[in-house]
């Protein structure tokens, strides 16, 4: 039963793919590692940080992280040195910045442009009418006849 319920506990935790072979000694950096780690994009898998991508590229991602901590980095230093070589998409949250305009409005812009697709497709379809009955074309006549 114990162990029944320590596996229902593991299902429900979220996997890390951070290794054990990867984990700083100190807890302090280990801490801004993964803090980091949750804002770098997975290339590869790219909805993924790299925290929680299993991809080899993101270990090595992650590996980066760790060593430029231990050499001294501040955590903003570290984030400059990832985006130097694999560019602002690397984050998970780019900076608002003209060269990313696109990912900030682009949802946007698609979202207007299905809503406007869809209101003029809307307004040039046909009417659906039925033919008048013998009663209301006689009646017509009768109207247009008055009127004149």
């Amino acid at each position: 039963m114990k162990s029944a319920l320590l596996a229902l506990l593991l299902l429900l935790t979220p996997a890390f793919a951070v290794q054990p072979d990867e984990v700083l000694k100190d807890p302090t950096l280990e801490a801004r590692a993964r803090n980091i780690g949750k804002e770098l994009r997975c290339l590869i898998c790219q909805n993924q940080s790299i925290d929680d991508s299993d991809a080899p590229l993101a270990r090595d991602l992650r590996l980066v992280v760790r060593r430029r901590l231990v050499l001294g980095d501040s955590d903003a230093a570290v984030k400059q040195y990832i985006v130097a070589r694999y560019g602002t998409y690397v984050l998970l949250k780019p900076p608002f910045e003209p060269a990313t305009y696109i990912l900030w409005f682009g949802p946007l812009l698609l979202l207007g442009a299905g809503g406007i697709a869809v209101l003029a497709w809307y307004r040039r379809r046909p009417l659906e009418t039925s033919p008048l009955t013998d009663d209301e074309r006689a009646r017509l006549q009768s109207l247009e006849e008055g009127d004149t």
